[in-house]
Parts: structure tokens; C-alpha cells; sequence
């Protein structure tokens, strides 16, 4: 199979500028530069390039929004990347930097923006380093800045990193930030690339580094060569975050309809002691979870199957759980990252969020009644399309499905009748840590 993306694999320290140029390193942007924008837009959409982030609309058909008439407009490489279980956007910046380098530059191009911003989650702050050090490369050499390549285009590349919030990886509250404000999701429309809803108040398209990073690809050669692999609704390869029960966890580059049992069992090497799968989020912990059946398994990964199923394929981080898992506790644990995670402006996420996470741990506590099973599923509906972002639909999906499909993971820790009658009070100090109880018993003990 070719590598589109991990061309690491076949061409050793590709991330060099003259190894990347040895390889047929900016030949795209050449190609795109004596075409016309609206030209490079048409193949890009001809291609079927989906978005690689998660939502998976069409890439050409996004960029034929921007309003060409407007003087102003930006691209936006979204390297956020805070989805849990991904872990692809930094093996390309890491190896195959100016890939995506000449990909946003193609993007800018075709529809004339003269900057690109990289927006990389905080904890990337040595990725952003090496780029700043790539771009300077490509600066020096011609590809970026003033009059690029003798063409008359100009356009400039930053990096900005942002502070560590899951939110921001949401296109708006994205832009938010990188404006220098509070990262929460904007009210739309205005959308990003209109008028007033981009970056500044300008038209603006936003990528996700894997997106972008096919571009090159895709103009070198051509939309059909790109269709010819994958599915004909999933063009192209996708990089498949895969962790959790596997024997080798890690990104695989694997054209689209690949099934979940061949990625599982033939590349990431099956399940540890041969333990059956129990589940699987195909996308994290913002996906709705599956059950291990054959079904599941043998259903190509692609954005429409994958809908079929109930669930999305979204970023494809693929995390396995092995017939050990305790559902409930999963729930738990991802739902503790969304109130963790959520940015409190709309009420039904804030609100839902964290009632969800308290009666959770009432359950997981021992302390609740079967009725709370229910309730949780309540609250977690009530907070399905209320919010301006996904973020609060994402928290709802561990609930609901694992719930669904997991049921009794949860009445296996519902209380017996005369333990959930206890008052509230003695469950909430039960639950306290044992040096807390034993420091209060002590203040009382002395008096104060």
C-alpha cells in the first residue's frame, strides 16, 4: 500500500526539507499555483476528501463557502488534537511536517488567504517548536512569504498554542482563542466561513491537520487516483488511532473500509490472553460505544457504515475494552472527562455534566438505587441538541449507549434495598477519603 500520509515509513527523515523536496516535495504547490484557485477547489472536491477530524464533510465543498469578493481571509490547521485516544495529527507533524505545511498552502491559495495559523493543543509546545524551525525552512527556500515561487501569491504560516482545553478542538471556540479570548464555542451563523463568523471577523476555513496534509497528495495526482481508494462514499486512507486491550496499540495509514476486525486482529496484533472484546469506541470517548459482535466487527470503517451502526467513525480512535471492563465504570470515567472538559456556557451541558458525574458516583459507590440507572439516561437525553457545540451531545452518547448496551454492568452495582435507604448524609461521608473522616473526628475531638 502507499503511504499518503506516513511516508516516514518508506522515506527515511521525509520531515527534512530536502528530502521532502527530493520527494516530490512541493511540486503540488507549483501544480497549484499555475492553475486557477477555483481550479485547485474542483479537484479537492472531485477528490471526496472528507474531514479528518471528526464531522467528515466534504473538504472542496468547504472551501467553496469562503466568498471569493472578500480581501480578506484565513486558513486555520487545527492541531488541537484533545480527542481522547488520537494521537495522529502529532505523528505527522513530527515526520511529515512540510506535507502539511504545502497543504495549508494549497488551501490558502485556493481561496486566497494570506495567512495560516496552526493551532496546537499546549502540551504540543515542542512540536510547535520544530515547526516554527520548518516553516523558516520553507521561508528561506521560497515556498512561503512574499510573491511565493514567482507567482504573485503571497501568504504567511504561524503557530499558536493554545492552553490545554478539550473545547478549543471545536472549530469556534477555536477561533476564539486564537483571537486571544475565553475558548468557548461562538452562536452561529454567522459560520466560519462567512462574514463575521471566521477568524477576526473574516472568512476563514478551519482543518484538521490530516485533512490537510492529503491536499498534496491529491493535486500531484489527481482526483480519480484518490477515489480509487477507500470506498466510494470514505475516499482515501485514514489514520486509525488504535489503544486499549490490543497487543500493539499505535497509528495505522489504512485505506477507508478497512473492517474493525482486520485492524484489530491482523494489524494491532488481536486482544491480550485471547480475551473476547466486550466493546469498542470507534471515536473516543465522544462516540457511542459498541458491543464486540461479529456484526461490529466485521463492519467496514468508513463514515457511513459506521452510521449504520449507530455510532460515527468521527477522528478513529479506536479504543478497545476486552471482556475484564466494567461498563459503568467506562461511563464514569469519561464522563468525569467531559465535566472536567466542558466550558459552562451552555446550561444543559454545565448542568448535565455535572449532575450525571454525582449520580455516577452513587452508583459506583454502591449507594444507589436501579431508578438512577434511569435518571442518568434522562438527564444525559435532555442534554442531546440543546448545545451550541458537540460537547455536550458527546457527553450524553457514553451514557446513553453504554446504558443500552451495557445494562447490566450497572445493576451489578446498584445497592440492596436497606443500603440505598441510608440518609445522605452518611453516604456522602462514607465516600470521603479516610484521612478526611479521621481528621474531622479529630477536630471534634478537640473541641474546636
Amino acid at each position: 500500500m502507499e503511504y499518503i500520509l506516513f511516508r516516514e515509513k518508506v522515506i527515511p527523515n521525509i520531515r527534512e526539507l530536502d528530502v521532502y523536496t527530493a520527494n516530490e516535495g512541493y511540486e503540488a504547490l507549483k501544480k497549484a499555483l499555475s492553475m486557477s484557485p477555483a481550479e485547485v477547489i474542483d479537484i479537492v472536491k472531485a477528490s471526496n476528501l472528507r474531514g479528518r477530524g471528526g464531522a467528515g464533510f466534504p473538504t472542496g465543498v468547504k472551501w467553496s463557502f469562503i466568498p471569493q469578493n472578500e480581501p480578506i481571509k484565513y486558513v486555520v490547521a487545527n492541531a488541537d488534537e484533545s480527542e481522547t485516544g488520537t494521537f495522529k495529527d502529532r505523528q505527522i507533524m513530527e515526520n511529515n511536517p512540510h506535507q502539511l505545511l504545502e497543504g495549508a498552502l494549497i488551501c490558502a491559495y485556493a481561496i486566497q488567504a494570506k495567512a495560516v495559523y496552526i493551532y496546537l493543543r499546549g502540551e504540543f509546545w515542542d512540536i510547535a517548536h520544530q515547526l516554527d524551525k520548518r516553516i523558516a525552512e520553507a521561508r528561506q527556500a521560497g515556498f512561503i512569504g512574499e510573491n511565493i515561487l514567482g507567482s504573485g501569491f503571497s501568504c504567511e504560516i504561524y503557530t499558536h498554542l493554545g492552553a490545554g482545553a478539550y473545547i478549543c478542538g471545536e472549530e469556534s471556540a477555536l477561533l476564539e482563542s486564537l483571537e486571544g479570548k475565553l475558548g468557548q464555542p461562538r452562536v452561529r451563523p454567522p459560520f466560519p466561513a462567512q462574514k463575521g463568523g471566521g477568524l477576526y471577523g473574516e472568512p476563514t476555513v478551519v482543518n484538521n491537520v490530516e485533512t490537510l496534509t492529503n491536499v498534496p497528495w491529491i493535486i500531484r495526482n489527481g482526483a480519480d487516483a484518490f477515489k480509487a481508494i477507500g470506498t466510494e462514499q470514505s475516499a482515501g486512507t485514514k489514520i486509525f488511532c488504535v489503544s486499549g486491550h490490543v497487543n500493539k496499540p499505535g497509528n495505522y495509514e489504512l485505506p477507508m473500509g478497512v473492517t474493525l476486525r482486520e485492524l484489530i486482529y491482523e494489524h494491532a496484533g488481536g486482544i491480550p490472553g485471547d480475551r473476547k472484546i466486550k466493546g469498542i469506541l470507534p471515536s473516543g470517548g465522544s462516540g457511542p460505544i459498541v458491543p464486540g459482535t461479529d456484526e461490529v466487527l466485521d463492519t467496514p470503517l468508513t463514515y457511513e457504515d459506521m452510521a449504520k451502526l449507530g455510532t460515527i467513525l468521527g477522528s478513529a480512535s479506536i479504543i478497545v475494552m476486552d471482556e475484564t471492563v466494567d461498563m459503568a465504570w467506562v461511563a464514569s470515567k469519561v464522563e468525569k472527562f467531559f465535566q472536567h472538559e466542558s466550558c459552562g456556557k451552555c446550561t444543559p451541558c454545565r448542568e448535565g455534566t455535572y449532575w450525571l458525574d454525582k449520580v455516577l458516583d452513587r452508583i459506583m459507590g454502591g449507594i444507589a438505587k436501579e431508578s438512577d440507572i434511569d435518571l442518568i439516561v434522562n438527564i444525559a437525553k435532555n442534554m442531546q441538541g440543546v448545545t451550541l457545540c458537540a460537547l455536550g451531545e458527546f457527553a450524553a452518547n457514553p451514557i446513553i449507549h453504554t446504558v443500552a448496551n451495557f445494562r447490566e454492568d450497572f445493576l451489578a452495582h446498584i445497592a440492596k434495598p436497606e443500603e440505598a435507604e441510608k440518609p445522605a448524609a452518611a453516604a456522602k461521608g462514607a465516600a470521603r477519603p479516610a484521612a478526611a473522616r479521621r481528621g474531622a473526628a479529630a477536630v471534634r475531638e478537640s473541641g474546636a
